[in-house]
């Protein structure tokens, strides 16, 4: 059956402070609520949340990059052979400040111990989150583009 269809796909990825990622892909992967989902040209429509997590896409130019995107959360929509992210926050591996990660990482950890001490379940949740999103970022640093 012929087909007018591309073979990739488009990412976005979008953000409060605007477009932060746009390139054409082979393939994407992202961490979704229900586990991983590798996405390919003509993916059925699909609309799911994403938790704070790394999004990876090989581009179609050039040839066999790959490229790694932090994102803290948000919604993944697949229609037409685009895929949009809307994310809280997003920062290609490139882009992250490392050392501020780090500190954010110290900050979040001794945030949690008061709040462990204190018996504070509110402020223990928000401080797990701000250690996962330092944690992810983190990890997605150590990814280089090949």
């Amino acid at each position: 059956m012929a087909t007018d269809m591309p073979e990739y796909l488009m990412l976005n990825i979008v953000t409060p402070n605007g477009l932060v990622y746009a390139h054409r892909a082979e393939i994407i992967v992202a961490q979704t609520v229900m586990g991983e989902l590798g996405i390919l040209p003509r993916h059925a429509p699909l609309i799911t949340p994403l938790e704070i997590g790394e999004v990876r896409t090989k581009r179609v130019r050039p040839k066999d990059q790959t490229n790694w995107i932090a994102v803290n959360g948000g919604i993944l929509e697949i229609r037409d052979n685009v895929c949009t992210i809307i994310a809280d926050s997003a920062e290609h591996a490139t882009d992250i400040d490392v050392p501020r990660a780090e500190r954010a990482k110290t900050r979040a950890e001794a945030r949690i111990q008061e709040a462990k001490e204190a018996k504070d379940t509110n402020e223990l949740k928000r401080a797990e989150v701000a250690l996962h999103r330092a944690i992810n970022r983190i990890r997605v640093s150590k990814h280089l583009s090949n």
